[in-house]
């Protein structure tokens, strides 16, 4: 009779093991294919998922000591011209890339984040925000912008704080008349 019930237990643990083994290598190839029509390149196959909490949570620290920078110095990105929220958004495009990885960059889930941040944050429209991303190199104003958001989280990263050479208030009014 034990050796019955160790007989099948042994024969389900067996299965289970079996449906996990394809379960993952289905997982796998789903999550290494990329879809068409996204922003990253299709020659090269999407990495893992973003890690969207962390992001998004670096991301909202980040844009919030930023927006509370331009509060204090007069700038309300929320009243402010289509055009300079336009800019923070590049800016803030450009902050995402520095905390993603490298792989992650460029990618559509990414600007996705940016753009829901960038709409809370500004105002803009999602619509706008992703069209600001996807024509950042048509411009030399937002690829500024976009630089100066690369430099500012890079620096916030490493530092707990953004240099004002790379601050959100400093791309938006160097390259916008406000």
């Amino acid at each position: 009779m034990v050796y019955e019930v160790v007989a099948i237990t042994q024969c389900g643990l067996l299965l289970l093991v079996g449906l996990l083994g394809v379960r993952m290598y289905t997982l796998s190839r789903t999550e290494l294919t990329v879809p068409h029509g996204t922003i990253a390149s299709t020659t090269h196959p999407t990495p893992l998922p973003l890690d969207r909490a962390e992001l998004s949570s670096k991301l909202h620290i980040l844009v919030g000591l930023q927006e509370r920078d331009c509060r204090a110095k007069g700038l309300l990105l929320p009243e402010a011209p289509n055009a300079v929220r336009t800019y923070a958004t590049v800016w803030l495009y450009g902050a995402s890339c520095a905390l993603c990885p490298s792989v992650v960059r460029h990618s559509e889930p990414l600007a996705s984040i940016v753009a829901g941040i960038a709409s809370r944050k500004s105002g803009i429209r999602q619509s706008e925000a992703i069209q600001a991303i996807a024509t950042l190199t048509s411009s030399d104003i937002l690829l500024a912008c976009y630089r100066a958001g690369l430099d500012g989280a890079e620096f916030w990263e490493e530092k707990h704080y953004v240099p004002p050479t790379s601050s959100l208030y400093e791309a938006v009014t160097s390259n916008a008349f406000i």
